[in-house]
Order: structure tokens, then C-alpha cells, then sequence
């Protein structure tokens, strides 16, 4: 049976890298004692897979899971055991169990995020909600970005109006942050990060953000079947 599970990622842990992530549910498996399907071989690990893995330094309040158990469990139970076990800022939310086949990362095609922008002068602070509508009205953006060829990283322009799913003005918080939320491509059918969003909205509206003082989280990450859209749990 596989169970699919939604976790948080949030405070310090959010520095905590992707091979780190998957060390930490490695021991955490071993420490709750749940009953988790190992490989077979000379190095056996557990089976189990993240779908769609955050950059370093982005929090996240939903990111899942696929795991894969030797023998039946109970999700809530399998919720519990692991909780007890992992640290505080990476806990499990929801757990079930699934019959897809198919993978999380080629299943995940969307990431929905909180973007902070600090912007240090008021007025321009005051006109970034225009400029967002002027930016997502463009008909094409064009960025830089690295891609593999062969062994080798190459620069190519991509277009990135396509890999924009929406993005909303919100307001400010407390602090004087301006926040926005954007839907943007993710996965194996196309990936836009949300630095990259901000950097080009920067550079096609001088609208005055501090890049370096940017903030970001993930709301939650979607699948999409024939034009459909919805969670993967």
C-alpha cells in the first residue's frame, strides 16, 4: 500500500536542503517504527519519494509525500507515529492512502505561492499594485534561464507569460512588506520560481524591491489532468 501524506516546512527549516529533507524522513522512518517498504540490495533504503522539492530558504505549509508501507496501516496512525518523531516545523497534516500510480513529480504541475516584496520608498510602495496590473497584462516577458545540454548549462530566453498561472495584489502586512500571491508552473511540464517572477517583474517595472529581502512560501502545489486542477490529496 502507498500512503500520501501533506507536510508543512516552515521556520529555520526552510534552510534545511532537499537531500537533508530526505535524510531526515530516512531516520524519522526508522525511529517511529512504521512499518515503511525498504529496497532490496546491498543498501537498503526506504521507499518513499517528495514531489516537486522547494528551493532553499522558501517555507511551505503544504508539500507531499508518497511512501510506501510493507505492510497495512492506518494513515491516522501512520500520522501520529511519525509526528511524535519529527521535528516541529516539519510535521504531517493529512495522510491517506492511494491507489495512482503515477508519481507525485509527474503529476504536480502547479505551486501556489505568498510572495513578501520590500519596497523602501513610498511612493513607489504606494504604485506597485499598477505596475503588477501593468506587468501581468504584458504579452510576453522574456528571462534567462539555465538548462542542460549534454554534461553542459546553457543560457536560453524563455517566455514566462505562459508559466503564469495568476498573480494577486494583497496588501501589506504589519510590517510594511507588500504582499502578493502568484500560481505559477512547476514540475517536469514547466518550472517558473518565484525569484524569477519577482526579478522580472523588478525589471520590467522599476517598481523598487529589494530582491535580497524577498520572502516566500508555499501556499500549496496542484496537480492538473486534461485542464483540470485540484490537490493531490
Amino acid at each position: 500500500m502507498i500512503i500520501r501524506v501533506r507536510f508543512t516546512k516552515l521556520g529555520y527549516l526552510k534552510y534545511l536542503s532537499h537531500l537533508d529533507l530526505v535524510r531526515l524522513f530516512t531516520r524519522s522512518f526508522s525511529r517511529s517504527n512504521v512499518p515503511v517498504k525498504y529496497s532490496e540490495g546491498f543498501n537498503p533504503h526506504p521507499r518513499f519519494s517528495i514531489g516537486n522539492p522547494l528551493s532553499l530558504g522558501i517555507e511551505s505549509q503544504s508539500e507531499y509525500m508518497d511512501v510506501e508501507m510493507s505492510e497495512e496501516i492506518a494513515p491516522n496512525e501512520f500520522m501520529i507515529m511519525m509526528n511524535r518523531v519529527l521535528p516541529k516545523d516539519i510535521q504531517i497534516i493529512h495522510a491517506d492512502i492511494i491507489d495512482d500510480k503515477e508519481s507525485l513529480s509527474s503529476i504536480i504541475k502547479w505551486s501556489h505561492y505568498e510572495i513578501y516584496l520590500w519596497i523602501e520608498d513610498t511612493k513607489k510602495r504606494q504604485e506597485i499594485k499598477e505596475n503588477l496590473d501593468r506587468f501581468t497584462s504584458l504579452d510576453q516577458v522574456m528571462i534567462k534561464k539555465k538548462k542542460k545540454k549534454g554534461k553542459r548549462k546553457i543560457h536560453v530566453d524563455v517566455d514566462i507569460v505562459p508559466l503564469i498561472g495568476n498573480v494577486t495584489f494583497k496588501g501589506e502586512d504589519q510590517d510594511g512588506y507588500v504582499i502578493i500571491t502568484a500560481l505559477l508552473r512547476s514540475g517536469e511540464s514547466g518550472n517558473l520560481k518565484p525569484i524569477e517572477l519577482v526579478t522580472a517583474l523588478e525589471d520590467k517595472t522599476n517598481s523598487g524591491i529589494n530582491l535580497e529581502m524577498t520572502r516566500i512560501k508555499r501556499l500549496d502545489a496542484f496537480a492538473e489532468t486534461e485542464g483540470n486542477i485540484y490537490r493531490p490529496l
